[in-house]
């Protein structure tokens, strides 16, 4: 068993068997991931009567996202498979979305596809694709725009939550890709683990690191005041 977790978002965490079977949790409530990640994790294991020492890997989404969701879901990730003694590989999230939207639209070779989410500050995350011998293959990393500077191209599919939060710029959803279906929102970890395993098997690093793309909200301050009697 695989397990994937994706805190870009919503809080989504996914334990996969094989390619044909896995079980996917989301919590949409926001700035929750600390409290809801674990207890789902929990709950999935128990769903199928496992414990994590039955993990051969853990997947984990690397944003972009803002600092202190996409946090949460890295160190539970990392702490988890330093604690199992199982590898740890991190996937884009953007990279999810695209993977879900092939498969939901069966989309063509040549297809481009955009992928939109929530940067908040009204702004949003975008990554570009397009689909090459069935698979998305990213054209353009991500980034952080105002909805209306993101690079458009024609006949393009575009995905992800800022679609819908940004209907004005993006939109009317695709009918080759409805937003109402699972992983076109937001990223479902079964499609992380998925896509883990295909770039193992060639051979392609998968590192942890994350895709922040801009300073934390938070900052310490620059130092102590002086106060004066």
């Amino acid at each position: 068993m695989h397990l994937g977790i994706d805190t870009s978002g919503a809080v989504a965490t996914a334990l996969v068997v094989d390619a044909e079977h896995g079980e996917t949790l989301t919590d949409d409530e926001p700035r929750r991931h600390a409290e809801r990640l674990m207890p789902q994790v929990t709950e999935l294991l128990a769903r199928r009567g496992a414990t994590v020492r039955e993990l051969r890997s853990v997947v984990v989404g690397t944003g972009p996202a803002p600092f202190t969701g996409l946090r949460v879901g890295l160190v539970t990730a990392r702490v988890l498979g330093l604690a199992v003694g199982v590898p740890v590989h991190g996937v884009p999230s953007h990279d999810a979305l695209a993977e879900a939207a092939d498969e939901v639209g069966g989309l063509a070779d040549g297809t481009p596809l955009l992928v939109v989410t929530d940067a908040r500050r009204r702004e949003v995350y975008w990554s570009r694709y397009e689909v090459r011998g069935g698979v998305p293959v990213r054209t353009v990393e991500p980034g952080v725009a105002a909805p209306a500077d993101v690079p458009r191209v024609a006949d393009e599919v575009v995905v992800g939550a800022g679609r819908d939060l940004y209907a004005d710029v993006f939109g009317a959803a695709d009918a080759r890709v409805a937003s109402d279906v699972p992983g076109l929102r937001e990223p479902d970890p079964r499609y992380l683990v998925r896509i883990a395993q295909r770039r193992l098997a060639a051979g392609e690093p998968l590192p942890t690191e994350p895709l922040y793309l801009r300073r934390p909200d938070a900052v310490p301050s620059a130092g102590s005041k002086r106060v004066l009697a």
